[in-house]
């Protein structure tokens, strides 16, 4: 292993992904938005395939729904952990594959295609318009193509100005030129874009955006900043409502860490 797939590799076969997305506040937040948006557009008998599907939280829920679910994994910590999770499931698929190259999937298969995690980890623009032509291929025309992406400006406040203490000198180097043009290479491990150039990116592809969205919206940045951040359950129903009303809104995008661009397939 060298490169990209080393530092991957090593990162998520440290960390616990299995219950991420239920652990935090903003973990939840993003499973909660994220649902949400995938059912405005599935329907009864359509296929999905979720790129980056970790340990299966979303695609197992979705096979639990009746949907038919290939759940495509490239980490082999995950993808061990995804098989382990998929067992008695007859409706799920799990593949190990990468997402910049998805031989194992042929085309115009799936009529909702979740590319969920890989754009946190390419760097390069190639790799980056081979993963969105990629999903684009395996969709069929019209089906609807769901791309998760970080956004640059939430890397900044998070791990910058809140957990690493101020040192934004650092963080300039790590995510900036010195014309502050958005940098990407796989030691960052996580990199960040924005938004709007990671819109112009999709438009490079046959992929036509519908929208783009914030997943968890500012409720990181207060989670992480506020050791003492409590939310009961009453009042997190109605910060959920108000996050739907707002999640859209372009002037709010930036502020969260997790964003989505749902597209139609061309």
């Amino acid at each position: 292993m060298e490169g990209r797939e080393k530092i991957v590799n090593e990162f998520y076969a440290q960390y616990v992904e299995d219950n991420r997305l239920d652990r935090t506040r903003r973990g939840q937040m993003e499973y909660f938005t994220t649902m949400h948006y995938i059912h405005q557009y599935l329907k009864p008998g359509m296929k999905v395939v979720e790129i980056g599907a970790g340990t299966g939280r979303l695609s197992l829920d979705l096979a639990r729904e009746g949907y038919d679910v290939t759940a495509v994994e490239y980490t082999d910590a995950n993808f061990e952990k995804l098989q382990k999770n998929a067992e008695g499931f007859s409706n799920v698929k799990a593949v190990h594959g990468d997402a910049v190259n998805l031989h194992q999937l042929e085309d115009n298969t799936y009529d909702v295609t979740l590319l969920f995690g890989p754009m946190y980890h390419l760097y390069s623009e190639e790799d980056q318009l081979a993963a969105l032509k990629e999903a684009s291929r395996i969709t069929k025309p019209d089906g609807k193509v769901f791309i998760a992406f970080i956004s640059v400006y939430a890397i900044m406040y998070t791990n910058y100005l809140i957990e690493q203490c101020g040192d934004m000198q650092f963080g300039l180097q790590e995510n900036y030129t010195e014309d502050f043009k958005v940098k990407h290479f796989p030691e960052q491990l996580f990199t960040g874009f924005d938004i709007t150039e990671f819109e112009e990116l999709v438009d490079k592809t046959p992929l036509k955006r519908i929208k783009t969205l914030a997943t968890d919206g500012v409720i990181e940045l207060v989670e992480i900043g506020n050791a003492n951040f409590k939310l009961s359950d009453e009042n997190f129903e109605a910060y959920k409502r108000y996050h739907l009303a707002m999640c859209e809104k372009r002037e709010l995008l930036g502020s969260s860490n997790h964003l989505l661009v749902i597209c139609n397939n061309q």
